[in-house]
């Protein structure tokens, strides 16, 4: 039975190293991976990759309604993307490029990225994968695929967003190691929790 796995915070080494080809596909990695969709979805999350639950190896997972040519809830093994446009230039709007990260919990930050990129690589069951993505889910895509190179979005911010995450790195000491919290049983960084209390609250006056 699939279980929900901690996810590792900014400052946990596997997050920092690039992860490892998936040599065999075996009953360990068909585990984790049912393990990573229950944790995104726990999570809310729109995508998960590996070294956030703590394993340094290359696969991620996503869910996201559009997705045009791939599945809205899908998995990649050793990925490999290609960026088939430019990411845009100037400076991040953000209202519409603002990014989250479930290993940043509680921070959001404008970051430019490609609106079109291909992801190859392999499922589970031994099966290509070779699809385009654009838009938001190219955004997805490729911050999974950063984070099996080592890279958080934080990482890739630039002037007063860059000195923003800097100080709330410093403020609330992100860059410990052994961090890390549990979705379904931790409050929700992100404020879902609330949200929900909200909606219940809502019911309860109809």
């Amino acid at each position: 039975m699939a279980s929900i796995r901690p996810i590792t915070v900014y400052g946990e080494p596997v997050l920092h190293r690039r992860a490892a080809e998936v040599e065999v596909i075996d009953d360990e990695i068909r585990e984790l991976i049912e393990d990573m969709y229950v944790t995104q979805d726990a999570a809310r999350g729109v995508g998960l990759a590996a070294p956030q639950v703590g394993v340094g190896l290359r696969i991620f997972t996503w869910t996201f309604p559009d997705t045009q040519d791939a599945p809205t809830v899908g998995h990649v093994i050793n990925p490999i993307l290609t960026y088939l446009a430019k990411p845009a230039q100037g400076d991040p709007d953000p209202h519409e490029d603002t990014e989250g990260c479930l290993s940043v919990p509680g921070h959001g930050f404008p970051l430019l990225r490609s609106d079109h990129v291909r992801v190859t690589g392999q499922r589970v069951d031994g099966e290509a994968i070779d699809f385009e993505a654009r838009g938001w889910f190219a955004r997805i895509m490729q911050h999974e695929y950063d984070h099996l190179n080592g890279t958080l979005y934080v990482n890739r911010l630039e002037g007063k967003w860059q000195r923003r995450w800097k100080r709330a790195q410093r403020a609330e000491r992100l860059n410990a190691p052994g961090v890390t919290w549990l979705p379904g049983s931790d409050p929700d960084p992100f404020g879902h929790d609330a949200e929900d209390h909200e909606h219940d609250h809502e019911d309860d006056a109809r």
